[in-house]
């Protein structure tokens, strides 16, 4: 094959990617491979810190083993945001990996001073929540002995390194509730807040200042630049090419991230997408259950994947008057109720499995629309990825309840791609990939009526299961 490229690692919750990108942005060769997830008490979700670090070298063996003869002249790192890790001074790590969408620290969270959340949304424009990374860090440094800690970016770097490095960007600091994304440092109020000791926390750094070099990583020569570092989400909007306001990308993974570029800071629901000459900041609202409610009702209905659950979706017109709320780990935004619980209503004697099926389709398109309700201006556009895009029918049903155009990329790789043009960007090339990638468009049908009438059921079905105002 030859020529050079970028290798784009894209860490997520169920699987690590790796992608050999070019220039041009043409994909040369990929791998994967899965990863575990597990759930030893109700609310926890628990990953192996060694099995991520094993299954990203098995993604890197597998795509430069298909890639032939290809110069890797950097590395690019996309990873999950709010999920933490510790470990000791010979790089191995302390504990479990306490995944974003464990809630163990729900109620320690609820018990905190409300000072300490107006802190938390004044400098960090989110709000104290077990999703993120600082509650998480509290406990693991209540349980078990760590001398460095952060979030899965910084983990795989220090790896990536020979253990040589502690550091993190900017992004994915944001996320951790412990960094003041106006000062670009962390923050001793906040570190205070959470009892957690900066000591043990990486260096933060620009997304694309450089990250170290590799060292003894099988399969790459050491020396290889570590260029650019994105969380996932973010990933996905730069590699989504959404640089306006107004111009939103939705992506569906296990959760889901709704982001939008915004002028200048505001302190709710805002967070930093990244930070290179100058920080760029983005509205984001996080849905939970997204791809997991997918999963979960295939399970419950006694179908073997989301494929044949979506197939079973599309046998009916529409969901028979059925809502499904998948308050799976209660509501995220924009409701943040943790203790809200799944409920499925608008049942009679004529219900089948595929109302229910087309429910939680429904569902999926539902919680998007309520964080783009909450976005202020005009919706220029919504951009989504992620692996549940691949269905045209989950794609027309956010259409249909949006009332806007949707935009597929027709690529699986995005946030890996977003994060490989940050890096060719770096290193001098000349990108605008987004503008000439294939996607799919998905123009509304549903009348303004219907969709008045559909969105109305929809949040008497949430308000019903809300703990809160």
């Amino acid at each position: 094959m030859g020529g050079s490229a970028v290798l784009a690692i894209d860490q997520g919750t169920t699987n690590s990617k790796a992608v050999l990108v070019a220039a041009d942005g043409a994909v040369l060769a990929t791998g994967s491979a899965p990863v575990g997830l597990s759930t030893p008490q109700p609310g926890w979700a628990e990953q192996d810190a060694e099995d991520i670090w094993q299954s990203v070298l098995q993604a890197v063996s597998s795509c430069m083993t298909s890639a032939g003869a290809v110069e890797v002249v950097g590395i690019a790192l996309s990873t999950q945001r709010e999920s933490v890790v510790g470990w000791d001074g010979s790089g191995q790590p302390v504990g479990p990996v306490i995944g974003w969408q464990d809630v163990r620290t729900t109620s320690w969270c609820s018990s905190l001073p409300s000072d300490v959340d107006v802190l938390v949304r004044s400098r960090t424009g989110l709000r104290v929540d077990a999703m993120f990374s600082a509650p998480k860090l509290h406990w693991l440094l209540e349980h078990f002995q760590a001398d460095q800690v952060g979030t899965v970016d910084s983990w795989l770097n220090h790896r990536l390194t020979g253990c040589r490095e502690h550091l993190t960007d900017a992004g994915n600091a944001s996320r951790t509730l412990l960094y003041d994304v106006l000062d670009l440092s962390w923050s001793d109020s906040l570190l205070k807040a959470f009892d957690v000791p900066r000591s043990v926390l990486p260096e933060v750094r620009a997304s694309n200042a450089g990250f170290g070099t590799t060292y003894g990583v099988p399969g790459l020569r050491d020396g290889v630049p570590i260029v650019a570092v994105l969380a996932d989400s973010h990933a996905a909007m730069y590699g989504q090419g959404c640089v306006r306001p107004g111009m939103i990308k939705a992506t569906y993974g296990t959760g889901s991230s709704v982001m939008t570029p915004v002028e200048a800071f505001v302190a709710d629901g805002c967070t930093l997408a990244w930070l290179t000459d100058e920080p760029i900041y983005a509205l984001e609202g996080n849905i939970v259950s997204s791809g997991a409610a997918l999963a979960w009702t295939a399970s419950l209905l006694g179908l073997p994947d989301v494929g044949a659950l979506v197939e079973l979706a599309a046998a009916v017109p529409d969901a028979g008057g059925v809502v499904l709320v998948p308050a799976l780990a209660g509501l995220g935004a924009p409701h943040w109720d943790r203790n809200a619980r799944a409920a499925l209503t608008g049942m009679s004697s004529s219900t089948t499995p595929a109302h229910v099926a087309r429910a939680c389709v429904d569902a999926v398109a539902h919680q998007i629309c309520d964080i783009t309700d909450t976005i202020p201006g005009t919706l220029s556009s919504l951009r989504a990825d992620g692996g549940a895009t691949v269905s045209d029918l989950l794609m027309q049903t956010q259409a249909d309840l949006l009332g806007h155009p949707v935009e597929a990329a027709d690529v699986a790789e995005i946030s890996a791609l977003g994060t490989a043009e940050l890096a060719w960007t770096t290193l001098g090339e000349a990108t605008a990939w987004a503008e000439t990638r294939p996607t799919r468009l998905f123009e509304p049908t549903l009348d303004a009526a219907t969709r008045a009438t559909r969105r109305a059921a929809w949040a008497d079905a949430v308000t019903a299961i809300r703990t809160r105002p």
